[in-house]
C-alpha cells in the first residue's frame, strides 16, 4: 500500500517536497529490471565502466549550486560550507581510479603444473539504504564502488532527504547508465524490509540508528544476503599533556559542532590530561562561542537548525539530565528560536561531567559536547572504550609512538592522532560493538561488494 511521505523543512517548517512511495508492482519490476541491467553491465569492461561512473559524478557535481540550498532546506546544513562536494568527490574518484588495482585477479604460482587464482565478482543487486546528515557522502560510499564492481543498485534514501535520491538519478541519467542498473525507490519501512526479505537482495548497506540496524538484521534473517551496518556513535577524543593545545581546540571544536553535531564521526566526548585541563577548557569555550546558530540559507550563519525538532529535544533532555546530575553550562547560549519544540538548538560545552550520565556514554548526535579531567593515558583508554559504540577515537599529542601503542587497546574502527571527523577513502571506514559491521571505502569496501571465486586447473 502506497503512503505519503513529506519533507518538512527545519529551516521554517514548511513542506520542501511530497512523494508517494512505491507499491507492490513498481518494486517488484524494479527487481526485474535491476537483475536484467546487471548482467549486460557485466560484459562492459573495467575501464568502460570507470568512464561511465566519472560521468554519473560530475554530472551530480555539476549539480552543486542547486544542491547546497536544497540541502539546507531539507536537513538545516548551512550554505556557507558548500554541501558535500569536495568529500564526494575525493571518496568518488579514489574509487574509481583504484577499482582496476582493488579488483585484480590473484594469482598463486607456488605450484609448478597448476594455475590457480582467485577473481573477484559482483555481489549482485546492492540495496543502499542511506541516511540525512551526509546523505551524500554516505550514500556515494557502496554506490559508485557498488557499480564499479559489477553490482546493480537499488537506493532507499532518508525521508528527510528524498530529494537526494531524484539528484542520483537523474546524474546516472544523464551519465547514460544502463536502464535498471541504478534505481532511486521512495519506500516506507514496511515495504522496505519486505523487500529486503524477498531474497532478491544481495547486499544491504545501511547507515542509521542500531534499532534500524536490528529491524534489517531481523528482515534479511534467512535470506543469506551480506550486510554492511554503520550505527550508532560516540566518539570520544583524548587531549594529552603534551598535545599542541591551539590545534587540539581549534579541530575538536570543529568535530564537536559541525553540522549541528549531526556526524557519525563527530566528537561526543572529550577526555583531557589533568596538567592541560583547565587551559584546555577555558580555550574550548572561548572558541566555541564563535560557532553561532541561525538561518542555515544565510551565508553568515555557521551553525543550522538540527533536522527534526524531536532530535533537538532529546538533545535538551540529555543536557537537562547532566545538569541537575552536577555538570556545569558553559556557553547556556540564548537563541530566541531555542525553546522546547525547535529544531534549532545552540552548541553547548559540558564539564564536571560524569559517566553516570547518558551525555557522555549514550548517542547524542547533536552538538553537545562534554568535558573530562583525566590523570593518565590507562584512564583515558579505560573511559573511551566505556560505550557501546566504537567508530573512531582520536588522540591528541606530539607522541605519535605512544598513539600506537595505545590504539589497539581502544575499541574503535580508526584510531585517530590529531584529526578527527574525516573519513579517508584509501581506509576502510568500518566499526566495533554497536556501530555495526563490515566496511566501506579502500580495498576492503570492493571485497564487501564482490564475492570471492576460485580457479584451479591443473595441467594434464
Amino acid at each position: 500500500m502506497t503512503e505519503t511521505v513529506k519533507i518538512i523543512s527545519p529551516v521554517d517548517g514548511r513542506i520542501v517536497a511530497e512523494r508517494q512511495t512505491a507499491g507492490g508492482a513498481e518494486i517488484e519490476a524494479a527487481v526485474v529490471r535491476s537483475k536484467a541491467a546487471r548482467k549486460a553491465w557485466g560484459e562492459v569492461t573495467l575501464k568502460e565502466r570507470a568512464k561511465i561512473i566519472t560521468h554519473f559524478l560530475d554530472a551530480l557535481l555539476g549539480m552543486n549550486d542547486e544542491i547546497v540550498p536544497e540541502l539546507a532546506l531539507q536537513m538545516g546544513r548551512p550554505i556557507r560550507f558548500g554541501g558535500e562536494k569536495r568529500g564526494l568527490e575525493e571518496r568518488a574518484r579514489y574509487m574509481i581510479e583504484h577499482a582496476e588495482e582493488f579488483l585484480a585477479p590473484v594469482e598463486h604460482t607456488d605450484k609448478p603444473g597448476f594455475t590457480r587464482y582467485l577473481t573477484r565478482e559482483p555481489l549482485g543487486t546492492v540495496l543502499v539504504i542511506a541516511p540525512w546528515n551526509y546523505p551524500y557522502m554516505t550514500a556515494n560510499n557502496s554506490i559508485v564502488p557498488g557499480l564499479m564492481a559489477g553490482n546493480s543498485i537499488i537506493l532507499k534514501h532518508a525521508s528527510q532527504t528524498l530529494l537526494v535520491g531524484e539528484r542520483f538519478a537523474e546524474a546516472a541519467k544523464q551519465a547514460g547508465l544502463p536502464e535498471g542498473l541504478f534505481q532511486n525507490l521512495v519506500l516506507g519501512h514496511a515495504d522496505t524490509e519486505k523487500l529486503i526479505g524477498s531474497g532478491a537482495i544481495d547486499h544491504i548497506n545501511f547507515t542509521g540508528s542500531v534499532e534500524g540496524g536490528r529491524r534489517i538484521e531481523k528482515a534479511a534473517a534467512g535470506t543469506f544476503a551480506s550486510l554492511g551496518l554503520e550505527l550508532g556513535g560516540k566518539d570520544p577524543a583524548y587531549v594529552r599533556a603534551d598535545a599542541n593545545l591551539d590545534y587540539a581546540v581549534e579541530n575538536l571544536v570543529d568535530g564537536s559542532f559541525f553540522n549541528s553535531g549531526q556526524s557519525c564521526c563527530g566528537i561526543e566526548r572529550i577526555y583531557v590530561q589533568e596538567a592541560v585541563y583547565d587551559t584546555f577548557v577555558e580555550r574550548f569555550v572561548e572558541s566555541a562561542k564563535g560557532w553561532t546558530l541561525g538561518d542555515p540559507l544565510n551565508p553568515d550563519t555557521i551553525v543550522g537548525p538540527m533536522a527534526r525538532y524531536n532530535f533537538a529535544d532529546a538533545v535538551r533532555q540529555q543536557t537537562a539530565e547532566a545538569i541537575r546530575g552536577g555538570a556545569t553550562r558553559h556557553l547556556n547560549s540564548k537563541h530566541p528560536l531555542d525553546k522546547e519544540g525547535s529544531p534549532y538548538l545552540p552548541p553547548e560545552v559540558l564539564t564536571n561531567v560524569n559517566h553516570q550520565m547518558s551525555v557522555m556514554r549514550e548517542e547524542s548526535f547533536g552538538p553537545v559536547v562534554g568535558i573530562m579531567k583525566v590523570r593518565d593515558d590507562a584512564e583515558a583508554v579505560e573511559l573511551m572504550n566505556d560505550s557501546p559504540y566504537g567508530l573512531t577515537a582520536s588522540i591528541w599529542t606530539e607522541d605519535l609512538d605512544t598513539v600506537a601503542k595505545l590504539g589497539p587497546k581502544i575499541e574503535t574502527g580508526t584510531v585517530f592522532a590529531n584529526r578527527c571527523d574525516y573519513i579517508d577513502p584509501a581506509l576502510v571506514w568500518t566499526g566495533v560493538k554497536d556501530t555495526g559491521k563490515g566496511g566501506t571505502l579502500g580495498e576492503i569496501g570492493y571485497q564487501n561488494l564482490t564475492q570471492p571465486k576460485a580457479y584451479h586447473f591443473k595441467k594434464v
